[in-house]
């Protein structure tokens, strides 16, 4: 083999290797694209449960919320309607603020 045979054997040779580490990045190109769309949608779908589970646990918070301040309020009413009320006093202050301060 001449020299010249040698250059073009081992530019052959480099060509081939470009065209392998070409179809290399390629193929590591796809499998990590299909890696990455796997993790999306394994990710979408946990996401999707655990926003289940939050919007579950909320309705069922906020229902026990108010029905507890729905009881409270009642247990309130009901103490102001068993209150006696002392007129007496009332007017009493009233005029203590309002008619004393005057003079």
């Amino acid at each position: 083999m001449d020299d010249h045979e040698i250059l073009h054997h081992l530019l052959d040779l480099e060509n081939q290797a470009a065209a392998l580490v070409n179809d290399a990045q390629a193929e590591a190109d796809r499998r990590v694209s299909e890696g990455e769309e796997q993790n999306r949608v394994r990710f979408d779908e946990a996401y999707a449960k655990e926003v289940e589970k939050l919007d579950a646990a909320y309705i069922q918070n906020l229902a026990a919320f108010r029905e507890n301040y729905r009881g409270q309020l009642d247990v309130y009413r009901e103490s102001l309607k068993s209150m006696s009320q002392n007129t007496k006093a009332f007017f009493s202050l009233a005029e203590k603020y309002l008619i004393d301060k005057e003079s």
